[in-house]
């Protein structure tokens, strides 16, 4: 850990490393959901709808180093316990026990909502306060914004389906 680069955080540090280890466990979460979505889904677009889950869970999963980077460069220790994920979640995580296409896909925009209020907070904290946690935000709520409407564009394509 750095100390100038904590002294330059205009936070409560540990305040701030709660939120960042929700956020944390959130794009766990998030990652397996995308995941184990992709592995089980049924019914018609399912190659495409496949595809794009799987692009997703890469990027929660890029989300959750670049938090966890931070985490550690503030003094803090990202969450260690799978099971410890759901005390810390924001948004939690829906078990796609209906494995149809849309169903997941509408799991999944849920989700997204969440995560862009989350971040949309996070970037509004730190604003002026912790540039590179600031930036860390802003840079994962574009791809959460981005994530929301390629998934309402393919629920979108069903509904041309008739589904």
């Amino acid at each position: 850990m750095g100390t100038k680069g904590i002294e330059i955080v205009d936070l409560n540090v540990g305040d701030l490393l709660g939120i960042l280890n929700g956020a944390f466990s959130d794009e766990w979460l998030a990652y397996y959901q995308y995941w184990i979505g992709a592995k089980v889904v049924k019914g018609p677009m399912k190659e495409a709808v496949i595809a794009e889950l799987l692009q997703h869970a890469g990027d929660e999963l890029r989300h959750a180093d670049m938090l966890a980077m931070r985490i550690i460069q503030l003094g803090g220790t990202p969450v260690t316990k799978p099971e410890e994920w759901y005390k810390h979640s924001g948004c939690g995580y829906d078990a796609p026990d209906d494995p149809f296409v849309k169903k997941v896909l509408e799991q999944n925009i849920k989700g997204e909502q969440c995560a862009i209020l989350t971040y949309r907070k996070l970037v509004d904290l730190t604003a002026g306060k912790d540039p590179v946690t600031h930036n860390i935000a802003l840079q994962i709520l574009q791809d959460e914004v981005e994530h929301e409407e390629d998934l309402q564009e393919l629920v979108e394509d069903l509904q041309t389906l008739g589904l």
